[in-house]
């Protein structure tokens, strides 16, 4: 009986156990450590954010999913890992023994540094496992502001994350708060909008940012928080009452000291995803440091579920593990919060009404493929 041990409830392993939900190997004991019972999928909090949906239609039932793929599922995340010994500790203080094992742990930001008394309302988009908490404590904070004030919002992170975050939250803000003044403004340490993009989805981008009354100030890169708003790179100040950080993505700190690791803390694997210089240690989606790089995007994650599951199970059996390729280019469905989205794939690039429907039902046939009973 091979032990084989999912760390992380992320996009790639919801595959892997539908793979043993569909089929069963009665040579392999399955166990998933997470910190909750169920996981949102990243592509449809925006939506979320931007009021358009509910909590619930953004979440991944991964307790229904290890049912089905009679796998052992334990609510509590990993906190310290022996490569060599073969076992996990968790945050219980529960010791896991395995066989093999496989990474799924999202990223998580290098907050700003933070100095004064005066410092403005902060919302961090990762770790994305505890961002609902996070967003109804910033929304019961504005529900407290005076009546006909102004509100400044501001983005540090110019790539399609922070700005579909910034786009989004600002409709919902607009929305709940209809008598404040929103102001919007974008740091963005790039010259350019969403960065390795072609021109016209980067124009796209840039107008529906105008639409949304947000200014972008270029090549400007956000260091900390200090009193009234964020101190620039070079030491301007830029005042904000609100900051909505998108930046800085970083491996998870407990990692440090216990697999090869990149200069940002991602776990550097080879092209069948078995991790640099480790036997049957496997890592996907953002905690994985590809050769070449490859952006932190969650359709990359979704792309090696179904490889990782293969190779995890050839891995228990001691077969030779197979290479995955990681396609070219890949479609970006950018909601605008404004019931419009823009799909970008390479140079091309398209927006409208049309392209959000189209970001939605995708979203919720990707949910649904893991939360319905599984029929035989």
């Amino acid at each position: 009986m091979q032990r084989l041990l999912l760390i992380g409830a992320g996009h790639a392993h919801a595959f892997v156990l539908e793979a043993f939900a569909k089929r069963p190997d009665p040579n392999i004991a399955l166990t998933l450590v997470s910190d909750a019972t169920s996981a949102a999928y990243s592509g449809s909090v925006p939506a979320w954010l931007a009021g358009e949906s509910t909590l619930e239609a953004t979440q991944i039932d991964v307790a229904a999913l290890c049912q089905r793929a009679n796998a052992r599922l334990i609510l509590s995340p990993a906190k310290a890992f022996n490569a060599q010994a073969r076992y996990a500790l968790l945050a219980n203080g529960d010791r896991i023994d395995f066989d093999v094992a496989s990474f799924n742990v999202g990223s998580t930001l290098t907050l700003p540094q933070q100095h004064g008394e005066q410092l403005p309302r902060l919302l961090a988009m990762r770790p994305l496992s505890m961002l609902h908490q996070r967003w109804q404590t910033l929304q019961n904070d504005v529900q407290q502001l005076p009546h006909g004030s102004t509100q400044r919002v501001v983005g540090v992170g110019g790539g399609a994350a922070g700005c579909e975050t910034l786009m989004s939250v600002l409709a919902q803000l607009r929305k709940q708060r209809p008598d404040i003044h929103w102001q919007g403004h974008l740091l963005s340490a790039s010259h350019e909008l969403l960065p390795g993009a072609g021109r016209l989805p980067r124009w796209l981008m840039q107008r529906a940012l105008s639409r949304a009354g947000i200014h972008v100030h270029r090549q400007v890169r956000g260091n900390a928080l200090v009193d009234g708003g964020v101190l620039t790179h070079c030491n301007l100040m830029i005042r904000a009452d609100i900051v909505l950080w998108a930046t800085g993505a970083v491996g998870h700190h407990w990692l440090a000291d216990t697999l090869p690791l990149d200069k940002l803390g991602f776990i550097r694997v080879e092209k069948t995803l078995e991790v640099s210089e480790q036997s049957a240690i496997f890592a996907a989606g953002d905690c994985a440091a590809f050769t070449p790089a490859l952006p932190n995007a969650g359709v990359y994650a979704v792309r090696m579920g179904p490889h990782l599951a293969e190779n995890l199970r050839r891995a228990c059996h001691g077969e030779p593990l197979a290479d995955w390729q990681p396609p070219k280019r890949v479609l970006a469905l950018i909601g605008t919060g404004d019931g419009r989205a823009i799909a970008s794939k390479g140079a091309f690039g398209v927006s409208g009404k049309w392209v959000w429907e189209w970001k939605k039902r995708i979203d919720a046939r990707f949910i649904a493929r893991f939360n319905p009973p599984f029929e035989e």
